[in-house]
């Protein structure tokens, strides 16, 4: 698929511009439609994006948010995606759709959470790791061949498990938002950008990317 590349000089001024890319797409989607629906991934390259939401006209009360994937861990965990997405958000107050991680049968819960999914996303944000992975999607798991479900639970990663959307999730998205922020992700960028489907990231399929890189990613 065809990605949009955008490079910034910093952190920051990726930040702000993703923020104000995200305002955009939500005010034109609840004046078109009456909603905006978001989905948006783990790590901490979302947080300052967040943060700075809140200097926008944003139409909290019209936005639902979902979460693309979250670690297995107790709520509140420092470790849980949730409680670093909460805290971003500050004072807004959107519709946030949490992952059941705290389920006992988490194949049901995963089941249960894609009967909350919409048909389709006006926005998706995903990150990319150092191996080439997106959401929850690692290479060698076998999620990256589920087909038939919208959300699955991982193996062991990096010390847990994970709650993911999968592909078929994924391309429900109408715009795809990828924000890169790492030298260490100059490489699976680069495959990324090429085209190539060996690494995770590189099959998620959409009508619409956009990547949003600091030059530390893109140049060495």
């Amino acid at each position: 698929m065809q990605h949009e590349l955008r490079t910034f000089l910093d952190d920051e001024s990726l930040a702000d511009a993703a923020a104000s890319f995200v305002a955009e797409r939500a005010r034109r989607a609840v004046n078109a439609k009456g909603s905006f629906t978001f989905a948006a991934s783990g790590g901490r390259t979302p947080w300052a994006m967040f943060e700075r939401l809140g200097a926008h006209e944003m139409p909290w009360e019209e936005v639902v948010l979902y979460q693309v994937d979250e670690r297995v861990v107790a709520l509140g965990d420092a470790e849980r995606n949730l409680s670093n997405l909460e805290s971003s958000l500050g004072a807004a107050r959107p519709t946030i759709v949490a992952m059941p991680v705290d389920d006992v049968d988490l194949d049901a819960a995963a089941e249960r959470y894609a009967s909350l999914l919409p048909e389709r996303f006006d926005l998706v944000h995903l990150g990319l790791g150092p191996d080439g992975h997106t959401a929850s999607l690692v290479p060698g798991d076998m999620v990256l061949d589920v087909h038939q479900r919208l959300v699955a639970v991982t193996e062991p990663y990096d010390g847990h498990r994970r709650m993911t959307l999968t592909y078929p999730a994924l391309a429900r998205a109408n715009q795809l938002l990828w924000l890169i922020t790492r030298a260490e992700d100059r490489a699976p960028l680069s495959q990324l950008l090429g085209g190539d489907t060996s690494i995770p990231a590189g099959r998620v399929e959409a009508p619409h990317s956009l990547i949003m890189a600091s030059r530390v990613a893109v140049t060495p």
